[in-house]
């Protein structure tokens, strides 16, 4: 004796977690977000070749002029701004903004957690935020379209 077929949900069923306007305005602040951690991801790449391929820090003023590298030992005395530590710590808190943006979109579609999880590891591998803001974005433009009279949670 066979199951039947599950029936499947008609077109109109799909439920977001808010409204259309809640989630463009996730999506904005998730594309914005996808851009900055990228950008600073780049940027944290740059300091590591610097640290462990030259055993430097870049530094802003001092010594080191308007900007330049000083080696690890003569750091103390350069002077000026750190820019290798200011980049470590501000992609630190960019990239926790960027998991609250990720959370948001991701309540709001109401995806499996798997979703998450990709979208999260976007902000950690370099130029991958950039692929998957841009895979992202075009699947919740489409799943809006797809779907106009969703109903939301509320």
């Amino acid at each position: 004796m066979s199951k039947p077929a599950p029936a499947k949900s008609p077109a109109g069923k799909r439920r977001f977690g808010g409204t259309h306007a809640q989630i463009r305005s996730a999506l904005s602040f998730y594309k914005v977000l996808a851009y900055a951690t990228g950008v600073m991801l780049l940027l944290v790449v740059v300091e590591m070749v610097a640290k462990y391929g030259f055993g430097a820090e870049i530094i802003a003023g001092g010594s080191a002029g308007a900007l330049g590298l000083v080696e690890e030992a003569q750091l103390d005395g350069a002077g000026g701004f750190n820019l290798s530590t200011a980049v470590l710590i501000v992609h630190g808190w960019l990239y926790v903004v960027y998991l609250i943006a990720d959370f948001r979109l991701w309540q709001f579609m109401r995806w499996p957690f798997s979703q998450f999880v990709i979208i999260a590891l976007g902000g950690v591998v370099p130029l991958l935020s950039f692929i998957v803001e841009k895979r992202v974005h075009r699947r919740v433009e489409a799943e809006l379209a797809a779907h106009p009279d969703a109903k939301s949670r509320y």
